[in-house]
């Protein structure tokens, strides 16, 4: 079915409206078109025109309402088949409302990575169904075989660490766990202080046996939380002048307090198979957590402000295949099957 050239003129204006900062000019545009042609208007443009504009206004607002109702607008624009470059302005949003502690709440089938009542009920029927399509996978496991996988060009890393992760996952559609092996070389020269709290919470065995926490398809998967495990905690491995993004001559009185001031204006950017440190809106937070970023991810909205400290030179393909793995709980971003960092090894 055409679309209605009306449709399209309140596309484009929405969009202008959408540069200049005007969320309320693109929402009255699009209800109008909405209004007149709704059969024609309900199409992945306008769904995530809509979420574009009412994720503006949750910036202004603040409000969690705001920023909720935009992401299911993006969920609704993906669903009629939207591509990626929707997926990563809902995961800039998912990435603000994480900042600011702000839960998608409502009903979910999971929450906090623990089935509802409603969501056991699914998980039996599910489960039931597996019965009959399980398949088995014809490739096994071995971990000789992964240090070939994935090998990247890191030619111009120079100053850098090599790190050994061993990681353990249940892929997406299996019901096996799998233990894999990806390798970090960490760029010191371009993030010393990132590269320094990274190799010594790796070497006290920190990070050994913690959760990848937050799974993000076509985004990024986050762990080293090892206080906390569910992405509350983490602190930096020692004093580097900072206690909770403050500068300050006295160490902090607790540990817990250790943050890490950015080095985000390194050179380094937020491509496909990097690695960067996670930390609260505020700057000069970072930690302990961390976070990978797949092959089909370019979180270019992070650049400058969160510190890449790396890049990964084998296994990337299966930081890929756990960014796709079943996710569930608040904010729909916990892994149903744990994703365990097992062990980090620095050479």
């Amino acid at each position: 079915m055409p679309t209605p050239t009306e449709v399209k003129d309140a596309w484009e204006k929405a969009k202008e409206s959408i540069d200049s900062g005007d969320y309320e000019a693109a929402l009255v545009v699009l209800r109008s078109a909405w209004d007149k042609h709704a059969k024609e208007a309900d199409v992945h443009q306008t769904w995530s025109l809509v979420a574009d504009s009412e994720a503006i206004k949750a910036s202004s607002s603040g409000r969690s309402s705001d920023y909720r109702k935009s992401i299911r607008h993006y969920e609704k624009a993906l669903d009629k088949g939207a591509g990626k470059e929707v997926r990563r302005r809902m995961n800039r949003v998912r990435t603000e409302m994480d900042e600011r502690g702000i839960g998608m709440g409502g009903f979910r089938l999971v929450d906090d990575g623990a089935p509802t009542i409603y969501g056991i009920f699914a998980i039996v029927v599910v489960g039931m169904l597996l019965l009959v399509s399980l398949r088995y996978s014809d490739e096994g496991l071995n971990l000789s075989s992964l240090w070939n996988n994935d090998d990247s060009d890191q030619s111009n890393i120079t100053g850098s660490d090599m790190a050994q992760l061993t990681i353990s996952y249940v892929p997406s559609g299996t019901s096996t766990q799998e233990t894999v092996v990806v390798m970090l070389a960490l760029n010191r020269d371009a993030a010393p202080l990132h590269v320094d709290n990274f190799v010594k919470l790796a070497q006290r065995g920190d990070y050994d046996n913690t959760p990848f926490h937050r799974v993000i398809d076509d985004f990024m998967i986050q762990g080293g939380d090892f206080t906390n495990g569910d992405g509350t905690g983490g602190h930096a491995a020692e004093f580097y002048g900072y206690c909770d993004g403050t500068e300050t001559a006295v160490e902090c009185s607790n540990p817990n307090s250790y943050t890490l001031p950015d080095e985000a204006d390194n050179g380094l950017l937020h491509q496909p198979c990097t690695i960067s440190m996670a930390k609260t809106s505020q700057p000069n937070t970072g930690g302990s957590q961390f976070f990978l970023i797949p092959e089909d991810s370019t979180p270019d909205w992070l650049d400058g402000q969160h510190t890449v400290f790396g890049q990964v030179t084998s296994g990337c393909s299966f930081i890929t295949s756990i960014s796709e793995v079943e996710t569930g709980g608040q904010q729909g971003s916990t892994p149903v099957n744990a994703v365990t960092l097992e062990s980090v090894v620095i050479s």
